[in-house]
């Protein structure tokens, strides 16, 4: 491959998450000679980064408050809106390890734009050089916006170092570019409900 036209793995989730998945992802991958992968079925094409659309009902009894799915497997997260006039899949960072991984059903409790962050007592402890708090700004590892959820500690963020979206990074959170949390932060609304797969 042409050392000019070699991807980076952003410009592969941009392009996937600008095109979601199906056959449109197929041409957009080809300009950086990706191929798409193919599922079973030989009519259901996927991108290189396991982005497919999906269907809510697998997931949600109802769309009230609208829904957000975190696919922990294939670190995306889709969007539905409560009337189904707005579906958005989002390339995520995802936690570390499973023992800081949580599962199951949430909701966002609280929205704030310009989010300060606190280290937890465990990651204080397993990173005792850590300060105790950073404001809002562009040190802050929660970036532009954080949904938190009914967990404790657990929140759906932005993140200022980008090298993070598309890998296990997190401690325990689901990290989105900023610019996509910001669009996420305007469609959701307390008590989205949130399930972690």
């Amino acid at each position: 491959m042409d050392e000019t036209r070699r991807p980076t793995r952003r410009a592969l989730l941009g392009v996937a998450a600008a095109f979601g998945a199906g056959t449109l992802a197929a041409p957009a991958l080809a300009q950086f000679g990706a191929t798409a992968q193919r599922d079973d079925a030989a009519d259901a094409p996927r991108n290189i980064s396991s982005f497919r659309a999906l269907d809510w009902r697998p997931y949600f009894d109802t769309l009230a408050g609208g829904a957000i799915l975190c696919d922990l497997q294939s670190r995306a997260l889709h969007f539905w809106s409560e009337d189904e006039s707005v579906y958005r899949l989002y390339p995520t960072s995802v936690p570390l390890s499973e023992d800081l991984t949580r599962r199951g059903r949430t909701e966002v409790i609280r929205k704030v734009e310009g989010p300060s962050w606190r280290p937890t007592p465990a990651m204080l402890e397993r990173n005792p050089d850590w300060p105790e708090f950073i404001g809002p700004g562009p040190d802050n590892p929660l970036g532009t916006h954080a949904l938190y959820l009914s967990w404790q500690y657990y929140r759906i963020h932005g993140t200022h170092d980008t090298r993070k979206i598309g890998r296990r990074s997190s401690n325990g959170c689901i990290g989105l570019f900023n610019e996509q949390i910001a669009e996420l932060f305007n469609f959701s609304q307390v008590g989205t409900q949130v399930l972690l797969i």
